[in-house]
């Protein structure tokens, strides 16, 4: 078909031509301004005029733009939109592109939804994501895996590194991940990035904050301005007497407790998504009497929020705050530790199973299958009757 077309322009005569638009033939034309320009394809389809650019000139030159013109007006003589061709060309070029070359935004997708089942409740619960979603998606998201530089991946990070230390490492080290995981599947890229990028954003000395505890010897006080009647008060009175952390008690039900042993399912405990099982918890008698007490009202779930849902971990905090207490809940766990190597109350192993704690290696666990639930009823119910102030040593002897 291009030998058909009358061809009008030449080099020179586009050289000397003043700003406008200048005829080649066959739809082709230049809209010039200056010394640059556009070259369009003007054309018919189904009736309706149409425009497509072809690209600048001078870096397009013009016999580049005719053959470009040619080839277009083949699809044109086939009874296709040039127009619609191209868009959908370039659409494949980019899926085949994405595929072998994707964003650092679609590479956390992919890593995230291969990960996701080995995390508890689907990596929302530990918020896996966050520290991506936060502060390393909003600066290099767009970014194709293969052009992120150890200067970006340090830049994103810098706002962070010295002041929400913990958080940076948590972003870098999931950077790292996604490298990681994208170089495995034979994208062009180098987790050495990520490394590079740390040694950049330098050194940090950061002194690790520990939850504030209530010592152990104030906890008996603390017992009695946990007032009963509020679901936040009482859940924390649970949480010192079972020694269980937040998830597990905010969810607890009479329907869990049977002959006196609270049965904490597998989804409220902390670890690893298939990497848990229940926990067994000895309930103390002041326990028992919280159960019965529920048992009495008709309800099932232990600690109602609002509109009866379960507790919110701030929920419980603004309720430490207002009765001016510092140590939170999960400083419970470590008032009790303290306690147990204060008073020598029992041994390591059984100290550490009340605490939902693996002891040992991985092939000692495997001989020692025991959960100790009958040396850990005696402690669990001498350390109830220290914090309900039955008993106010409980400075007991429980190492038989």
């Amino acid at each position: 078909m291009g030998d058909r077309v009358q061809n009008k322009l030449t080099n020179v005569a586009i050289k000397k031509a003043g700003d406008g638009k200048l005829f080649d033939g066959g739809g082709l034309t230049l809209v010039k301004k200056g010394d640059g320009g556009k070259w369009v394809f003007r054309f018919s389809h189904l009736g309706k005029r149409r425009e497509m650019g072809l690209g600048a000139w001078p870096e397009l030159s013009l016999a580049e733009a005719r053959k470009a013109r040619d080839a277009w007006s083949s699809v044109l003589a086939r009874g296709e939109d040039p127009i619609q061709v191209r868009e959908a060309e370039r659409a494949a070029e980019i899926a085949e592109r994405d595929k072998h070359d994707p964003t650092f935004a679609e590479m956390v997708d992919i890593v995230f939804e291969a990960k996701k089942d080995g995390l508890r409740g689907g990596g929302a619960r530990g918020r896996w994501r966050s520290p991506l979603d936060t502060h390393v998606i909003p600066r290099i998201g767009r970014k194709r895996m293969s052009a992120i530089t150890q200067i970006e991946v340090r830049d994103a990070l810098k706002p962070i590194w010295r002041t929400k230390h913990p958080t940076a490492e948590k972003a870098i080290q999931r950077t790292r991940i996604i490298f990681e995981q994208a170089r495995f599947a034979g994208i062009d890229c180098d987790p050495f990035t990520v490394d590079a990028a740390k040694r950049l954003l330098g050194e940090v000395r950061h002194k690790t904050k520990h939850i504030a505890a209530t010592p152990w010897q104030d906890v008996p006080a603390l017992w009695t301005r946990l007032d009963p009647h509020l679901s936040a008060g009482l859940c924390l009175r649970w949480m010192l007497l079972t020694l269980v952390r937040f998830d597990g008690c905010r969810g607890a039900r009479t329907s869990e407790v049977v002959d006196g042993i609270w049965i904490v399912p597998e989804d409220r405990v902390k670890g690893r998504e298939g990497k848990t099982r229940d926990f067994h918890v000895p309930l103390p008698a002041a326990a028992l009497e919280i159960v019965e007490d529920a048992k009495e009202a008709g309800d099932d779930l232990l600690f109602p929020g609002r509109r009866g849902a379960m507790l919110s971990s701030r929920a419980v905090e603004v309720y430490l705050d207002r009765i001016g207490e510092a140590g939170r809940p999960h400083g419970f766990r470590s008032a009790f530790r303290s306690w147990v190597q204060d008073t020598d109350a029992c041994l390591y192993d059984v100290a550490e199973t009340i605490l939902g704690h693996s002891v040992g290696g991985k092939v000692e666990r495997s001989y020692a299958r025991s959960d100790l639930l009958e040396r850990r009823r005696p402690v669990m119910e001498a350390w109830a009757r220290y914090v309900t102030g039955a008993e106010a040593s409980s400075v007991l002897q429980l190492r038989r």
